[in-house]
């Protein structure tokens, strides 16, 4: 299917592992200009040299004008800004109980400040040449929240709810705003915390991963091409009458409707 994107520029946040870097290379795949970002500059040369039309820059989105150096990168590598995906890690793992006032701002600054001010940069833009998509990576939580992530629980949705808000605002001039939740994944970063979680129980890593992939009605992680898949087409011309929604790639997880 042509997702008629040749052509188009994105940008993609954190995209040098994990989903990040499977939503970068499903859009190279499309034929878009794709940005690829991180803080390790030498991976994410490595990632754009093996795509057909791209560029790689070390980046830290909390850094003061991090995110006006990687809109700067894609104009000038580019021009302008037509599909920005956002992306990044969420906030430390924390009960209700264990969060403090200071960790909640942390949180909300993490999570939002960086990514509404990428938003910033392109926006206008893509208003006027009639034509945008935004895509936020995000995590099912915002509709289920999950006991030790009381800190992603408060500063996931509230995203959410900024992107939503935008979305009605700019839906007559072309521009789609939308989020992706991920359930789980299985990325390398999903491998290392089993490890981990292995190494401390004593427990066989295949036994954790057996028992944790039960819990999906697929009863398996998916993999980081099918949640690509549905962002690129979130990022497409043919999305276009889907806009304001939260989609969920999550291979049933979540138990509501």
């Amino acid at each position: 299917m042509d997702l008629k994107i040749a052509g188009r520029t994105a940008v993609v946040c954190a995209s040098t592992s994990g989903l990040g870097e499977g939503v970068a290379r499903a859009l190279a795949a499309e034929g878009a200009n794709v940005v690829v970002t991180g803080r390790r500059a030498e991976l994410a040369r490595s990632i754009a040299a093996q795509l057909p039309s791209a560029i790689g820059i070390s980046v830290d989105m909390m850094s003061d004008g991090g995110p006006e150096q990687i809109i700067q990168a894609a104009t000038e590598a580019f021009g302008s800004v037509d599909i920005l995906v956002l992306n990044g890690p969420g906030p430390r793992p924390a009960t209700a109980l264990d969060v403090t006032t200071e960790d909640i701002g942390t949180a909300m600054a993490s999570v939002i400040q960086p990514q509404q001010r990428l938003v910033s940069l392109v926006l206008d833009g893509m208003r006027e040449r009639g034509w945008g998509r935004i895509l936020a990576v995000s995590a099912t939580n915002i509709v289920e929240p999950l006991p030790a992530l009381a800190l992603s629980n408060i500063a996931r949705p509230a995203l959410a709810g900024y992107l939503k808000t935008l979305a009605t605002q700019v839906a007559p001039e072309g521009v789609t705003v939308n989020l992706l939740l991920a359930g789980g994944f299985r990325t390398a970063r999903r491998d290392a915390v089993e490890a981990t979680k292995a190494a401390r129980t004593g427990r066989p890593a295949a036994e954790i991963q057996a028992e944790e992939a039960a819990e999906v009605p697929m009863r398996r992680f998916g993999a980081v091409h099918e949640f690509a898949a549905v962002a690129a087409f979130l990022c497409s011309d043919l999305s276009s009458y889907v806009t304001g929604t939260a989609v969920r790639c999550d291979g049933g997880l979540v138990h509501s409707l």
